[in-house]
C-alpha cells in the first residue's frame, strides 16, 4: 500500500497558512489532480474557495477543538474522503507536541513535512510574549516561511532566532505581494574585514550564528570576543581547549543552554568552569561528526579573565 503524505502547517492565526496551502495546491506540479484532504483546525481571514477546491479535487474538513483532534477523528476522515494527500492546517495556539504524542495517524498516512508560516512583522512580539509556543511550532519544522517581508525586515534577526531553535530548518522570505523576497541580507553590526573583528557583548548571538552558517568566510580572521569558559564535551580536550560561549534562551526563561565554539588554548586547564574570559583568537574550521558539517573553532593568541556580565543571556537582535 502506497503511503499517503501528510503535510502539517503551523503558525498563528493570520500568519499566512491558508494562502500558502492554496498556492501549493494550485501548483500543477504538486498534486497532479490527486484527491486531497485539507484538515482545517481554525478559520482565518482567508477562506477556502469551494469552486477552486472543486477544480483541484480537494475537500475540506474542520476540527474545532484540540480534544476532537484524535486518532478516531482522523480514521473517520480517512474513510469518508479516502484522500491521496493530506494537508493539516494546525491551530497556532494548540500544543503540537501534545497532539502528535497522543494520536496515531491512519495506518497508511505518513508525516512528510512540517511547515511553519510566520508574519515577519509580528515575529519579535511573538518571541517576547509567546516564546514557548513559537518554540513548539518551530522546533521540528523542516521549512519556515517568513511572509510580508519589506525593505525594513531584518533578515539576520529572523534567521538567527530560527537557527537558535532549529538549526536544520530551511528559511524562505516572502514579500508583501507573495513573491520570494530577494533583498540582500542586512549588514552585520561588526566589521568582518577589520584587522581584528571586535564582537560586542550584545552582538555575540549574531556573530555566533553567522559564523556557524558561513564558517569559511571567517577562516584566518582575528576576533576579539568575551564569553564563558565551558568544559568541552570531549574529556581528551580538557587540557588544551575550552568552549567559549554564552547561555541562550531557547524555549523560555527557564530553558537556557550554552552555545559557543571550541577554543584551543594551551593553559585551558587553569581556568575555572564558567569563568568569564576575553580572548583575541584566530578563527578556523573543522568537520564536526555530530553536525556532519564544518564548524568554526578559535585558536587563542591572548586571553584574560574579566568580570562577569550583568546579563549573561544571548539575544539574536
Amino acid at each position: 500500500m502506497v503511503d499517503i503524505p501528510v503535510y502539517l502547517f503551523t503558525g498563528f492565526l493570520e500568519s499566512g497558512k491558508t494562502s500558502f496551502i492554496l498556492n501549493v495546491l494550485q501548483d500543477q506540479g504538486f498534486s497532479e489532480g490527486e484527491k486531497t484532504l485539507i484538515i482545517a483546525c481554525e478559520e482565518g481571514v482567508v477562506e477556502f474557495d469551494s469552486e477552486i477546491l472543486a477544480e483541484i479535487n480537494c475537500d475540506v474538513a474542520y476540527i474545532d477543538s484540540e480534544e476532537e483532534f484524535s486518532t478516531e477523528t482522523l480514521e473517520k476522515l480517512n474513510q469518508k474522503y479516502q484522500p491521496k494527500i493530506v494537508m493539516i492546517e494546525f491551530n497556532g495556539v494548540w500544543s503540537l507536541a501534545s497532539v502528535l504524542d497522543k494520536i496515531e495517524f491512519p495506518e497508511n498516512w505518513a508525516l512528510a513535512q512540517i511547515v511553519s508560516t510566520i508574519d515577519a512583522g509580528s515575529f519579535s512580539n511573538y518571541l517576547s510574549n509567546m516564546r514557548s509556543i513559537i518554540y513548539e511550532q518551530l522546533v521540528d519544522s523542516e521549512m519556515v516561511i517568513f511572509n510580508r517581508c519589506s525593505e525594513k525586515t531584518k533578515k539576520s534577526f529572523l534567521r538567527a532566532n530560527i537557527k537558535a531553535i532549529n538549526r536544520s530548518a530551511q528559511i524562505i522570505y516572502e514579500s508583501i505581494d507573495g513573491s520570494v523576497n530577494t533583498l540582500p541580507e542586512d549588514e552585520l553590526p561588526f566589521d568582518i574585514d577589520a584587522p581584528v573583528i571586535k564582537i560586542s557583548d550584545d552582538d555575540f548571538g549574531l556573530w555566533y550564528m553567522d559564523a556557524l552558517e558561513h564558517p569559511s568566510k571567517y577562516v584566518g580572521k582575528m576576533v576579539e570576543v568575551k564569553g564563558k569558559a565551558f568544559e568541552p564535551i570531549d574529556d581528551n580536550l580538557a587540557n588544551c581547549a575550552i568552549v567559549l560561549g554564552r547561555y541562550a534562551m531557547v524555549c523560555c526563561a527557564d530553558d537556557t543552554q550554552p552555545i559557543g565554539f571550541l577554543t584551543y588554548w594551551e593553559y585551558a586547564n587553569q581556568l575555572y568552569e564558567e569563568e568569564w574570559v576575553q580572548v583575541v583568537a584566530r578563527m578556523d574550521k573543522i568537520f564536526d561528526d555530530d553536525y556532519q558539517k564544518e564548524v568554526p573553532i578559535l585558536k587563542v593568541e591572548s586571553l584574560k579573565v574579566v568580570p562577569m556580565m550583568t546579563d549573561e543571556l544571548v539575544y539574536f537582535n
